[in-house]
């Protein structure tokens, strides 16, 4: 007698291969994660931007909830014996997905992440989920454990965490990984400062408009590592990126320009 064989979803593949990593040890591929984004996150054509679909992640919003578990339900001295990647790929993913939660708890009646907030609290100051024995926020994990000072000490994290606005940079289509984690952060770099819209080079006036990013968290670039001494040794890096002819490329890489800083979108980043 012949069987009928169905073909698994993409999310039911990931959440089987999630369970039996987890049987293991902790998975490390962020797999279940993964699988979501690869489904609801549209990235722009020219790669530099992304959108995502709320309203389809809310039919699959138990395998979210499935994926939040397993981070909340890590323990701390597990965590700690991890590698420095594999502890920043951990937080940039957790940071993320307990932000999408945020929204989807709300979700369509929302137009901004901070419409999630009160006169009182910022969404950011809201503890509503656990992480590593105990109760946080988002602003607990960003700038308690993602920025401590001398823990990772790597600014371009700041180009991985999406507040789920369109001022952000891009939620990738993909989680971070540890062993591809360094590959991409500078990806994310590259990308974010390509995007005409919230990072350009006005040759007519001389100026560097970037995103407001880079006045909130300058200090952070200036601390050095990953080729970040400073903005403007970031933006001589960049030069290709921020600017289209060599000559314009040439001025960046040269220091000869007013740096300036764009207003920010706080608009959901939704593909609605």
């Amino acid at each position: 007698r012949r069987r009928l064989v169905l073909a698994l979803p993409l999310w039911a593949i990931a959440a089987r291969q999630a369970r039996s990593q987890v049987e293991a040890g902790f998975d490390h591929r962020h797999a279940a994660w993964e699988a979501l984004l690869r489904q609801h996150v549209l990235v722009s054509a020219d790669g530099h931007a992304s959108r995502l679909r709320y309203a389809a992640l809310q039919l699959q919003r138990s395998q979210l909830r499935a994926y939040l578990d397993t981070l909340s339900s890590l323990a701390e001295p597990s965590y700690a014996a991890w590698t420095r990647p594999q502890q920043l790929a951990f937080l940039i993913n957790a940071y993320n997905a307990f932000t999408v939660e945020l929204v989807r708890t709300r979700y369509p009646q929302v137009a901004s992440i901070k419409d999630l907030g009160s006169l009182l609290r910022s969404p950011w100051k809201k503890s509503f989920f656990r992480l590593l024995g105990r109760e946080r926020s988002l602003d607990d994990l960003e700038h308690g454990l993602i920025r401590a000072p001398g823990v990772f000490d790597d600014a371009r994290v700041h180009v991985a965490l999406v507040c789920a606005s369109i001022g952000c940079p891009m939620l990738r289509n993909e989680a971070y990984v540890a062993e591809r984690l360094d590959a991409q952060l500078d990806d994310a770099m590259r990308r974010f400062l390509s995007d005409r819209s919230r990072n350009r080079y006005d040759a007519a006036s001389g100026t560097l408009w970037v995103s407001r990013i880079f006045d909130w968290y300058g200090k952070d670039f200036e601390r050095g590592g990953q080729g970040t001494g400073s903005l403007r040794s970031l933006f001589a890096r960049h030069a290709e990126q921020l600017a289209p002819t060599p000559q314009d490329q040439a001025a960046l890489r040269a220091g000869r320009y007013r740096l300036d800083f764009l207003d920010y979108d706080w608009g959901l980043n939704d593909a609605r």
